[in-house]
């Protein structure tokens, strides 16, 4: 048992610290050598674990950063006891309210990694299309609800505004990151507001 959760110890470890690394230096910028450095495991050590990078990355966006979107994002969708459209707001506009200065400069690691090797990358496309079309699902999901309550129009398409909201959301957390400039936020958020109101029957 003590192997075991040593095993599990190491394993954490090289993803965390994989996930710190890919984020500031980016994937194709970081090497197996700068995580073994990282982690102070030595070689035998840590290919115990992992064969190579590409294992690692499919860790890193299974374990990681569908965690970030599940609480972010998902999660709060399901609590929609309360009124749908100020549900979309706190899901759209709270979480950047509470972004550390790392964080805005760094954009979000998913669509970082989106940028990066999204498209190049066939087995992270797969596992990014998966957890992004799990977000918008649950979107749908929420407007219809929303709908049916009266609460937004019956006219909006559920599955446009869903895309549209995430694309938003994305979006802006990379023009931040050229700008550099917590005004790009600030005025992201007023529109956001505008765009959640005009949802609203």
């Amino acid at each position: 048992m003590k192997q075991e959760l040593k095993s599990k110890e190491t394993q954490d470890l090289i993803i965390n610290t994989s996930f710190e690394l890919f984020y500031e230096k980016g994937y194709n910028a970081t090497s197996i050598p700068d995580i073994m450095k990282e982690t102070s495991l030595s070689k035998g050590a840590f290919y115990h674990h992992f064969k190579n990078k590409h294992e690692i990355g499919t860790k890193v966006i299974e374990v990681i950063i569908r965690k970030r979107i599940k609480e972010g994002f998902i999660n709060p969708l399901t609590n929609n006891d309360g009124n749908i459209p100020e549900l979309l707001k706190y899901v759209f506009t709270n979480r950047i309210k509470n972004y550390s200065d790392r964080e805005k400069a760094l954009g979000c690691p998913a669509n970082n990694l989106v940028g990066e090797i999204g498209y190049t990358d066939q087995d992270f496309r797969v596992i990014l299309k998966d957890l992004f079309e799990e977000w918008r699902s649950e979107l749908i999901n929420t407007i219809d609800i929303g709908k049916k309550r009266g609460e937004i129009k019956q006219e909006i398409n559920s599955s446009a505004t869903a895309i549209s909201l995430i694309c938003a959301f994305e979006g802006v957390r990379g023009v931040r990151k050229v700008y550099d400039d917590d005004d790009i936020f600030d005025e992201f958020l007023e529109s956001m507001g505008l765009f959640i109101n005009s949802l609203t029957a």
